[in-house]
């Protein structure tokens, strides 16, 4: 992520907790499945991808361009939706 000038050293994995979908308008998990809360009136992506850990650099710099590439197209999105006529 510092290619593209994302300091991320103080970041962890973070568990999908009850009270973090309930604060959400949008929750985007990568493989989550079942295991993750699901409550009304959130909007629900999961993102199919591979998972980077043990992977070559190369790999994990694809993985990391397409969620750059999806995030940005669900930022346009929720512009669109919010962007009154």
């Amino acid at each position: 992520m510092s290619e593209m000038g994302l300091d991320l050293s103080g970041n962890y994995p973070k568990p999908l907790t009850d009270g973090v979908v309930r604060a959400s308008d949008v929750v985007i998990t990568i493989g989550c499945c079942d295991s993750c809360p699901i409550h009304p009136g959130r909007r629900y992506e999961d993102w199919e991808l591979p998972d980077p850990a043990h992977q070559p650099l190369e790999t994990v710099r694809e993985i990391r361009d397409q969620i750059h590439a999806r995030g940005k197209t669900l930022v346009d999105s929720l512009k669109k939706e919010t962007t009154l006529p």
